[in-house]
């Protein structure tokens, strides 16, 4: 038994998710406990200077080290709020904050045609991810082995370097006679194609980036209220209005949602400058505030379900949900009437926390990375092989830096 913490913020930036977990085995007998679970709220300065990162917006070298550390700062935080009251972990698995993901090729489907998008995806050998938050200022800080940059070894042996957790799901949550698919939505939404656990099943795995999860309901939101929020809370403000089919219709001709996988893509592609364009798209309906975030809600449901359709070898016997859009009641139910008889569940009920999935793959991974045993899954991030994901800090002072942590 290992006690590992797991420690990720998403595409969405809205805080940290941080999981304890006792892990023990290896892959076909793993077995892990959830302890904690606990999301840690950015403090409102760093999330802003992040977004605008994430943005575009330019940055010195000097900058970029002090957004570096002042990540890692909060994160080392984090692993330690979450092992109050429980034993000590051993180990940190740490994913960090993504601020610039460009899959091999390009721009995650930024292209005039998808034959250009797959033409460079020939010629541009590799991509490029960077994740802030360094592991050896968390291992210093908490004196507690760490590690991170999890995404490099994969992007180096020619893979996408996203998505990474399919594996970790293969052995969390598939079933002997179901095949499933386990749809992560947070700012960015991913599905994992779990076939039923049987011959050679491993083998058949897939996985990819489906498109915008929450990324663009989270900016609109944002948008609409000036600031005042930064999310719609259950769907509701959008559950209130109606959707516009003909402008998903029109959204869905993206080149990115026709290319097929392995594939990813991030805020460099559903960002701000993508919800601009979606709001002049709009300016001919006269959508209301409602009615806009109902249809950016259904270009999320209808993207997702276009995927499976078109890219799954068949259609899975359930879907699990999880992730923040897990929590949209709206978005679940247009996901349910568009699946039609196909049960949308979330992976709470396959016995997995919908919420820190996600913070406990990357504990798994990082227990895996400790092991010598490869995390990725060649056949959903395009990898030439499997590889040992992550690199490993030690604190070598041997304990950590006593610091103030927030509560």
């Amino acid at each position: 038994m290992t006690y590992v913490i797991g420690l990720i913020s998403g595409t969405s930036v809205d805080g940290i998710d941080a999981a304890l977990v006792d892990i023990s085995g290896t892959d076909l007998d793993l077995k892990i406990e959830l302890l904690a679970g606990v999301t840690y709220p950015y403090p409102v300065e760093l999330r802003e200077r992040i977004l605008a990162v994430c943005a575009g917006e330019s940055i010195s070298m000097a900058e970029l080290a002090e957004l570096d550390d002042a990540i890692a700062l909060v994160f080392a935080q984090a692993a330690q709020n979450i092992q109050n009251g429980h034993k000590p972990a051993s180990l940190i698995g740490s994913h960090g904050q993504t601020v610039y993901h460009r899959p091999p090729g390009g721009e995650g489907g930024i292209s005039s045609s998808t034959t250009d998008a797959i033409h460079r995806v020939s010629t541009q050998p590799l991509g490029y991810s960077l994740q802030l938050g360094r592991g050896a200022v968390i291992a210093h800080l908490t004196g507690i082995t760490t590690i991170s940059n999890f995404r490099a070894a994969d992007v180096a042996a020619g893979g996408q370097g996203a998505p990474l957790v399919p594996r970790v799901d293969a052995y969390l949550l598939s079933h002997p006679q179901e095949g499933r698919c386990i749809q992560n939505i947070g700012g960015i939404g991913n599905v994992a194609y779990i076939p039923p656990r049987r011959d050679n099943w491993l083998e058949k795995i897939l996985g990819w980036d489906t498109g915008p999860g929450n990324s663009l309901l989270d900016l609109a939101v944002e948008h609409l209220t000036a600031g005042a929020k930064t999310y719609d809370e259950n769907g509701d403000w959008a559950a209130s209005g109606t959707p516009c089919h003909p402008l998903v219709e029109q959204w869905l001709n993206q080149d990115y949602f026709h290319l097929p996988p392995p594939k990813s893509t991030g805020r460099e592609l559903f960002g701000v400058d993508y919800l601009h364009q979606c709001l002049k798209d709009a300016e001919i309906y006269q959508l209301s505030s409602a009615d806009l975030l109902a249809t950016l809600t259904e270009l999320t449901a209808v993207s997702i379900v276009h995927n499976y359709r078109t890219f799954l070898p068949q259609m899975p016997q359930q879907v699990f949900l999880c992730g923040g859009g897990s929590r949209n009641l709206y978005l679940k139910h247009r996901l349910q009437i568009l699946l039609q008889s196909i049960p949308v569940l979330t992976t709470n009920e396959a016995g997995l926390s919908a919420d820190f999935k996600e913070a406990i793959a990357f504990a798994i991974l990082a227990y895996w990375r400790n092991l010598g045993i490869p995390g990725n899954l060649p056949a959903a991030t395009g990898a030439s092989q499997e590889v040992l994901l992550g690199e490993i800090h030690q604190n070598s002072f041997g304990v950590g830096v006593i610091f103030e942590v927030a509560d």
